[in-house]
């Protein structure tokens, strides 16, 4: 009986993730291409996501509100969401972690410079803050966005924000600049 249960634990353990679902283990997004690693092939039809952000001009050390949400009621279960220059290929500024379906991922050793799931349970919409750093031009964001293992679109892309190169716009999107009065009598 008792080799019975191990045999059973072991089979759960191994087989069960792959068969209910998108796995828990061993499942990863590449951090370059933003292709998951296993055999399915991307969508080509346009995804039921999009990518939202709370501002379109950007300084460096601004924090930008981050919403990667589904269009339908299908969902997603996993996803990897980073900020790329255009026509850039590398992650670049940090993540704050807000939302608790959200971990920090490290790509080209830099701490997280992209975004994942923490599960594998169906999600609707995860926000997050991004950080901008301080070398960097025009930017957007793109993700990879897992409904299932046969169905993920990859490449979804925000709209794009323009860094600001004067000091007028703070992380609120509000004036920095003060305003002086002079009365002459």
């Amino acid at each position: 009986m008792r080799r019975h249960s191990c045999f059973v634990f072991l089979f759960c353990g191994i087989f069960l993730p792959g068969i209910l679902g998108f796995p828990q283990k061993n499942t990863s997004i590449d951090c370059e291409s933003l292709l998951p690693n296993y055999e399915a092939e991307p969508q080509t039809s346009a995804p039921p996501y999009i990518i939202a952000v709370s501002f379109d001009n950007f300084e460096p050390g601004n924090e930008i509100q981050v919403t990667l949400e589904a269009l339908t009621d299908a969902g997603f279960k996993g996803f990897n969401l980073q900020a790329r220059e255009l026509e850039g290929d590398v992650p670049i500024g940090t993540f704050k972690i807000t939302d608790p379906n959200t971990k920090g991922l490290e790509c080209h050793n830099a701490t997280n410079s992209a975004i994942s799931q923490v599960n594998s349970d169906v999600k609707q919409k995860v926000t997050t803050t991004w950080i901008a750093p301080h070398d960097v031009r025009d930017l957007q964001f793109i993700a990879t966005v897992v409904q299932d293992l046969d169905k993920f679109w990859v490449g979804i892309q925000s709209k794009t924000l323009t860094r600001v190169h004067s000091k007028s716009v703070n992380g609120t999107g509000k004036s920095k600049r003060k305003v002086c009065f002079e009365c002459i009598c």
